[in-house]
């Protein structure tokens, strides 16, 4: 079963006490990229995210975004009690040993900005991972919907490569049911070629020279071989296509490039005008099958 590299998932979690969103989306790309868009403090868990795709998601550039709102409590806005009361202490003490006028009210005005008093943002990142748990289940529903979307697309592609791969079977018979007569036609042409230039100099034709020559072409372009070979691939080809569940899109990508390479060399043995058409045609249907695959999981 083939699945698409592109897609788009989301999903969303409600509560009093969090309140959440994950948006995933997906293109093709050789290998498995994520990108993670978070608010502070969870951009920290990023590397959680990605642990989570990564069971999920083979290959393919993922744009994770995550919306976050958290109704803010009585936690959140605390005083380093201790550190505040030591500052105030020394203060004071430095203000009477200074013998300051105002007795050190302009140093204590400034007490709060002082490192420790208050907790910055990112000390409360600890508990991030206290709403992990939450965060992972949200996240995997996204990538469930995510990976839903891009089967549905992986089939209708696996419905469109079959079809691409029986237009070159059909293509391929009639290079097949054309082979003998490429060597019969060659045989006819040079026999009266060759006749009509010995007729002028009044020379008889040798027959064993003829049947030589016929031979020697006919061995030259014997692309036999060639054909039972991108038989083959075509039918491994389709194997994958239908059953293959381990990076199909890899495989098929190599596949791909041999069936090329066989159509290539089937094009340039074959001096026939009609092979030659059928191999043209081969081509521009294997170039529509790369398009495809290049989405392929």
């Amino acid at each position: 079963m083939l699945w698409s590299m592109t897609g788009f998932g989301e999903a969303r979690h409600e509560s009093q006490r969090l309140s959440l969103s994950f948006e995933v989306r997906a293109v093709n790309n050789r290998y498995l990229k994520v990108s993670v868009r978070a608010p502070d403090p969870y951009h920290l868990l990023e590397g959680e995210i990605e642990k989570v795709v990564r069971k999920l998601v083979k290959r393919g550039t993922l744009q994770i975004q995550l919306r976050c709102d958290k109704p803010p409590t009585l936690d959140d806005f605390r005083i380093n009690s201790v550190a505040l009361a030591s500052y105030v202490k020394q203060i004071r003490q430095v203000a009477a040993d200074l013998d300051l006028a105002d007795g050190g009210q302009a140093l204590l005005a400034q007490v709060l900005s002082l490192p420790g008093v208050v907790p910055e943002a990112g000390a409360a990142g600890h508990a991030i991972y206290d709403d992990w748990p939450l965060l992972e289940k949200t996240l995997e529903h996204a990538l469930a919907n995510l990976n839903r979307m891009r089967q549905e697309e992986g089939q209708a592609m696996a419905l469109e490569l079959i079809e691409l791969r029986l237009a070159i079977v059909r293509r391929l018979e009639t290079i097949r049911q054309r082979v003998p007569h490429v060597v019969a036609s060659f045989r006819d042409r040079l026999f009266e070629r060759v006749k009509g230039l010995l007729k002028e100099l009044d020379v008889k034709l040798d027959q064993n020279d003829l049947i030589r020559e016929t031979s020697l072409y006919a061995e030259r372009s014997d692309i036999a071989e060639e054909i039972v070979r991108l038989g083959t691939h075509l039918d491994h080809f389709q194997e994958i296509v239908q059953k293959d569940n381990d990076s199909p899109g890899r495989k098929l990508e190599f596949v791909t490039q041999e069936m090329g390479r066989e159509a290539n060399t089937i094009g340039s043995k074959a001096s026939d005008v009609v092979i030659s058409r059928e191999v043209v045609e081969i081509k521009g249907t294997l170039e529509k099958i790369r398009e495809l695959i290049q989405n392929v999981e």
